[in-house]
């Protein structure tokens, strides 16, 4: 990395965690999120046991299940990468996305909770190697209601912003959508409901936090 990309970098998040209210964010912020993911194979573990309802989706019944999980983690952790290394040059980014994900995941966890499903008919096991910590390395086909791979996408999206780096993300969003349809991840009002949650989530954080 040549030496003045590297200094500007440095001055950006240094800049960012001199005031008081920025290094509040960025502090509690990771630790949060980091805290949240260290519980979460707790909480997959605990729903994977429950006995839920089979929905009627006449839209996933009409797709003949096959295995595209290489395609939809491609998609991810290509947006993943994008939205780091914007955030790298930019760490506001990386606050406002730290903050809406620790929401964003909160409101999921509680969704899940209350809505409890059985997973869709024809599902194939999606198994991500990367992922899997979040997990605690188990497969989980029941944390159904709302999508957290289109959450993930969607809130990359809304903090991504230069005009391609959206409309990339825009087209993430559609194509993993589709996809996971495509492997009976998700029933369609989880994948159609993310986004829509997602947003209000983002809008909370922006209006409470910036």
């Amino acid at each position: 990395m040549p030496q003045n990309i590297s200094l500007s970098i440095k001055e950006s998040w240094k800049e960012a965690s001199s005031a008081g209210t920025n290094r509040f964010k960025l502090v509690v912020g990771s630790v949060l999120i980091f805290t949240i993911i260290g519980l979460l194979p707790y909480f997959f573990k605990h729903i994977e046991k429950r006995n839920g309802v089979v929905l009627n989706d006449w839209v996933l019944a009409q797709i003949p299940p096959h295995n595209v999980s290489v395609a939809i983690f491609i998609f991810i952790w290509v947006m993943g990468l994008l939205i780091l290394y914007r955030a790298i040059y930019k760490p506001q980014i990386y606050i406002l996305y730290v903050w809406a994900l620790i929401v964003v995941t909160l409101v999921r966890l509680i969704t899940i909770s209350f809505v409890v499903l059985n997973p869709p008919i024809g599902l194939i096991p999606l198994a991500d190697p990367l992922t899997g910590v979040f997990y605690g390395e188990a497969i989980i086909t029941k944390d159904l209601f709302f999508s957290g791979h289109i959450a993930t996408l969607t809130l990359i999206y809304l903090c991504l912003e230069k005009r391609n780096d959206k409309i990339l993300g825009l087209i993430s969003i559609i194509i993993v959508a589709g996809l996971l349809m495509v492997q009976h991840i998700h029933y369609s009002v989880d994948i159609l409901a993310s986004p829509f949650i997602t947003y209000g989530c983002f809008r909370l954080v922006k209006s409470l936090l910036f």
